[in-house]
């Protein structure tokens, strides 16, 4: 008998949030409330969650827009608009709908999504799990080893080390050095002059 690792998963819920809201048109309860998002969520959280064979589950999300990256350069993602009016009333609706589906819906003042899918992996892996995290967002390569892959949902793609390595052409702990010196224009943060990915 052959003991099998546990496997985690762990999804960028506030990237699941906007891919929802900006693939789907327009919908609504009949109080007027916007539900695109919402709808478009619960399925895919369904979808990831009947698909895999994962041991748990839990849908990180970003709560606050100010963290403590705010503190140490003030204009960290300062160039980002607001939320759409429309979308703002389907965080608290796509939480709720998480819980409904008993998955737990994890946040935490001052941190953003990433550091806490960041500490949860890193927990996960010394516990001897495998890690799946859920996203498309390039700053969580750096996490990606032996125990732990990023999977894209939308374009159903598993990113490894070799697939980090062809992205920045380093492994990926040294992502963040990359980063570092180049920048990160999405997130208003100036890399030095002259290089970029």
């Amino acid at each position: 008998m052959t003991d099998q690792r546990e496997h985690v998963f762990l999804v960028d819920g506030s990237g699941f949030i906007f891919r929802a809201y900006h693939a789907l048109p327009p919908m609504t309860a009949p109080d007027g409330t916007p539900t695109n998002a919402v709808f478009g969520f619960t399925k895919m959280l369904m979808k990831l969650v009947e698909d895999t064979e994962a041991d748990f589950v839990a849908v990180i999300f970003d709560r606050a827009r100010k963290t403590f990256r705010n503190d140490i350069y003030p204009e960290y993602k300062a160039h980002r608009p607001p939320a759409p009016d429309d979308l703002i009333p389907q965080f608290e609706l796509v939480r709720k709908a998480t819980e409904a589906l008993n998955v737990p819906a994890i946040d935490m003042d001052g941190f953003e999504a990433d550091d806490l899918i960041a500490t949860y992996a890193r927990q996960a892996r010394e516990r001897g799990a495998e890690v799946t995290i859920v996203s498309s967002d390039k700053d969580l390569m750096q996490l990606v080893d032996d125990s732990v892959v990023l999977f894209d949902a939308m374009k159903n793609r598993e990113i490894g080390p070799e697939q980090v390595m062809e992205k920045f052409g380093v492994a990926p702990d040294k992502v963040i050095d990359v980063q570092a010196l180049a920048g990160d224009s999405s997130d208003n943060v100036p890399g030095v002059a002259g290089i970029g990915v």
